[in-house]
């Protein structure tokens, strides 16, 4: 806390308010008292200016374009580090050292396996079923399979659950796409890594063998790493709220996973890959370039620009690389929509208009293109983003459960609505 206060008048009245300051950022308003005070609500459509909670796990610098986890920048992250390192990161607060790093990973590796009657509720599902559908369900079910681990009390179950979730998760994702594709689930291996484990249970079959590319393996293990956390966005800031309820882990998450599944959220690449297909050809794109230009025209241009960074998007700094590496690795010369990818981002970045309004490709449109490139539909987009997601949630939830501050969530309205008014018989109507 700082030695400042926020003066409020309301007519003749005066009220002063403390102002908290967090190690960087900027300050924030307490108005925990602002009701008992006033008698007075605040009006803040989406949260968009309001601090629901203090964290010490993600903070982004939206106008310097900039993304911490736990105080280290994510560029270095992607460029040094792995995503199981990045878990272990996001849940304990600090980088691991050697043993602690190969006991973690071994630690998840032993937890990939479900449990067997988990395949027969994923036949339960119809044929043709949205893998997210299906993921909500069976994140959610988790609690009747585990249920040793559902108790938020006790912090030894609220441990095993975390590391539950991070190590089934690309198992169910990866049932969930083996499912959609009419193809045999398959098990994981405790002898590859997360990423190439990931990509194995996707693309393998039974009939022959599978050999993980390592490019493509560190590709989807930096997809992971830049995915894996974003400050308090709305699937995060629901799985808070459904967890200030006390809600079990495994109903949090899923109420995440449902929430990311938003095409303003986790379909962002979905919608990016969508636009390149529309866009079908090279030669068409100067056709769209001026109808996103166009004011009267509804068109957008999707994953260029971003809602919280005004600069460059770190993670698309990131990504912008390691797409033109599996492009490199896998060809792109009999994929149009590759093809325009490529093209739209060469003028998205010297084209004087998009310059000047920062709208820079984002980590959507290059994800988006290196998983299309790999062979994921893109109905598993989301799946992909909730999979790596979950570390971050299960760390913020973890918080949550153990600050001394938490409660119920509760957000207020301004009500405008009809007044209070008497029933009237139906005769009288």
């Amino acid at each position: 806390m700082t030695d400042k206060v926020a003066k409020l008048v309301i007519g003749d009245e005066s009220y002063e308010f403390p102002v908290l300051e967090g190690s960087v950022g900027p300050d924030v308003i307490d108005i925990r008292s602002l009701y008992a005070k006033t008698g007075m609500f605040t009006y803040d459509p989406g949260f968009t200016s309001t601090a629901a909670c203090d964290s010490a796990i993600t903070f982004i610098d939206g106008d310097k374009g900039e993304l911490l986890y736990r105080g280290y920048p994510i560029d270095q992250l992607a460029a040094k580090g792995s995503f199981i390192e990045v878990c272990y990161l996001l849940l304990y607060g600090e980088l691991p050292n050697k043993q602690q790093l190969r006991e973690f990973e071994a630690l998840v590796t032993r937890h990939t396996m479900v449990h067997e009657q988990m395949h027969y509720f994923f036949r339960g599902f119809r044929r043709d079923a949205h893998p997210m559908a299906i993921m909500t369900g069976v994140v959610g079910a988790m609690a009747a399979f585990y249920h040793d681990s559902t108790d938020i009390n006790d912090p030894e179950q609220r441990e095993i659950a975390s590391i539950r979730m991070i190590a089934k998760m690309p198992t169910i994702a990866a049932m969930a796409y083996k499912y959609s594709v009419g193809q045999p689930f398959v098990y994981p291996r405790n002898d590859l890594d997360f990423a190439s484990n990931f990509l194995s249970m996707c693309f393998s079959v039974p009939a022959e063998p599978y050999e993980v590319n390592p490019v493509i393996a560190r590709a989807m293990d930096l997809i992971f790493t830049l995915h894996a956390d974003h400050e308090q966005n709305a699937s995060t800031s629901t799985v808070r709220l459904a967890g200030s309820s006390d809600a079990n882990p495994f109903a949090c998450i899923a109420a995440g996973v449902a929430c990311l599944w938003g095409p303003a959220h986790g379909g962002a690449n979905e919608a990016a890959l969508n636009m390149l297909r529309e866009i079908g050809t090279v030669d068409r794109i100067p056709e769209f370039i001026a109808r996103a230009k166009d004011k009267n025209d509804p068109f957008k241009l999707m994953g260029f620009g971003h809602r919280v960074y005004k600069n460059f998007d770190p993670r698309a700094t990131v990504m912008q690389a390691t797409a033109k590496e599996v492009l490199d690795l896998l060809g792109v010369e009999n994929n149009p929509t590759l093809q325009v990818a490529q093209e739209l981002e060469k003028i998205a970045l010297q084209d004087q208009y998009f310059i000047d309004r920062k709208l820079y490709p984002n980590v959507d449109f290059y994800s988006g293109i290196i998983l299309d490139a790999v062979g994921f539909p893109t109905s598993m987009f989301t799946v992909l983003f909730a999979m790596a997601r979950t570390v971050g949630w299960i760390a913020q939830w973890k918080e949550m459960i153990g600050d001394p501050q938490k409660k119920i969530g509760r957000p207020r309205q301004l009500y405008n609505g009809s007044p209070s008014r008497d029933y009237e018989e139906i005769s009288k109507r």
